[in-house]
């Protein structure tokens, strides 16, 4: 894919979680140490993965597919080399032609339907074990409808009152923020960008930067790792991301749990 097309990707409709946060709380109160979730991967430049195994990072497929060649990511705060990337094989790549007309008319709605039936999920593998900071665990449950999540980035962020440029920074400090899910279902988990009046006391959206940044479902003390940010349904008569009543949808693991296994634990073949 064209780092032309990736961009616009990422301008229009995969969102790349960063933290849009509510106009009347303080960005403060969004903030949050790297000590919140170690197992955050940073991808170079932009976007993000989570450590699930002491050898494997999973992220969201758009964020590495520009960068197939890549060959590091960095986990708290130490560079990381990157054996090999393996992509879901029922990832899709929009077309060209399908972008271009969806710029030019602000018709998504095809563009939509092939980002719902794409599987939107790939696995990093580091050359070394990482030592120092412990794997998130995975939801293994499909219970995740109408439960509170942690959403965690370091993108582009704004208001959902005002949302956010395009052209605005895509890394930025790391932030955290609520929402409940309001379909889980096949592939995906979504939530509504709600405005204050119905929102949580520390709601938010997601943003531009931060793609297969994770999404944190509570269980009793632990917070275990449900989703992947992936993309957010674009607002036809406002074409300003980030606003109140936005759309995120992210990649739901409970989904993929028999593929994420059969890839990390995949026995060599005999000769091989």
């Amino acid at each position: 894919m064209s780092r032309l097309l990736f961009l616009a990707l990422l301008s229009v409709s995969f969102s790349a979680s960063a933290i849009v946060i509510r106009d009347d709380v303080d960005d403060s109160k969004y903030r949050a140490p790297v000590s919140e979730f170690p197992a955050l991967a940073d991808l170079p430049g932009e976007g993000h993965g989570v450590l699930i195994a002491t050898r494997w990072v999973v992220t969201a497929a758009h964020a590495v597919a520009w960068q197939p060649q890549i060959k590091q990511i960095t986990i708290n705060g130490i560079p990381r080399d990157v054996e090999r990337l393996v992509m879901h094989p029922g990832h899709k790549t929009p077309s060209q032609k399908l972008l271009d007309q969806a710029l030019a008319t602000w018709d998504w709605t095809l563009f939509r339907v092939l980002l719902a039936s794409s599987d939107d999920i790939a696995l990093i593998e580091l050359t070394q074990p990482v030592t120092d900071v412990a794997p998130a665990a995975i939801n293994k449950g499909d219970d995740e409808f109408g439960q509170i999540v942690k959403i965690i980035g370091r993108g582009a962020t704004g208001n959902g009152a005002t949302g956010y440029e395009f052209s605005d920074p895509h890394r930025t400090e790391l932030r955290r923020a609520y929402n409940k899910i309001t379909s889980a279902d096949d592939r995906w988990l979504c939530y509504i960008f709600d405005k204050p009046s119905d929102a949580l006391p520390l709601e938010g959206g997601s943003g531009s930067g931060d793609s297969g940044g994770p999404i944190l479902i509570q269980t009793g003390k632990d917070w275990l790792l449900a989703g992947l940010t992936s993309w957010s349904d674009v607002q036809s008569t406002i074409r300003t991301p980030g606003r109140y009543g936005q759309i995120s949808c992210n990649v739901r693991l409970s989904n993929y749990n028999d593929w994420i296994e059969s890839v990390i634990y995949r026995q060599p073949q005999a000769g091989g």
